[in-house]
């Protein structure tokens, strides 16, 4: 990959991150579209690097409101497509991932356990995510087994918020 392509995506993930970010009070309007919404709220909120938006918070009030198999599918789908930034960042610059501290610990991580490192990070929730991704596309793991990972974990983790949001909703008391 050229110099140009790798500043290009370096640009565009960054330049996406930014802009959900200044966005990020809009998301709220877009569960009036179902799971469309609910697509494009995660979708944009995992598209951001370390910048947080609250997706989970996002399964769990959907499971509370639709089917929460289909919301946790919907959730997770989105959710590993937004992750693509974060791959993306890591293709456009090794550079940028090279000795720094939490970024070490996590190359180490990928060194020792490879894709169980993204799995276990993409099904709890955690900070650290963002920076699996720039390190799996540093390391060049195949954008597929990234993506297939990825979306498991994230299943898990969102069937789990979104079943709670289910159960949470049922209660007597909340009617």
């Amino acid at each position: 990959m050229n110099k140009y392509t790798r500043l290009t995506s370096l640009a565009l993930a960054i330049l996406v991150s930014v802009l959900i970010f200044l966005n990020r009070d809009k998301f709220g309007d877009l569960e009036s579209y179902g799971y469309l919404g609910i697509f494009l709220i995660s979708l944009l909120g995992n598209a951001t690097i370390v910048l947080p938006v609250p997706v989970i918070l996002t399964a769990f009030l959907g499971g509370g409101i639709f089917n929460p198999l289909t919301v946790a599918v919907v959730t997770s789908l989105g959710a590993t497509i937004g992750e693509l930034t974060g791959y993306l960042a890591g293709i456009s610059g090794r550079g940028l991932v090279e000795n720094k501290g939490k970024i070490e610990k996590v190359k180490n991580w990928m060194r020792q356990y490879g894709l169980w490192t993204l799995f276990v990070l993409a099904v709890i929730p955690n900070p650290l995510f963002d920076l699996a991704g720039i390190v799996a596309g540093a390391t060049r793991i195949p954008v597929h087994q990234y993506l297939i990972v990825v979306w498991l974990g994230k299943l898990i983790k969102f069937l789990a918020f979104s079943f709670l949001g289910a159960g949470v909703f049922q209660w007597d008391f909340l009617r």
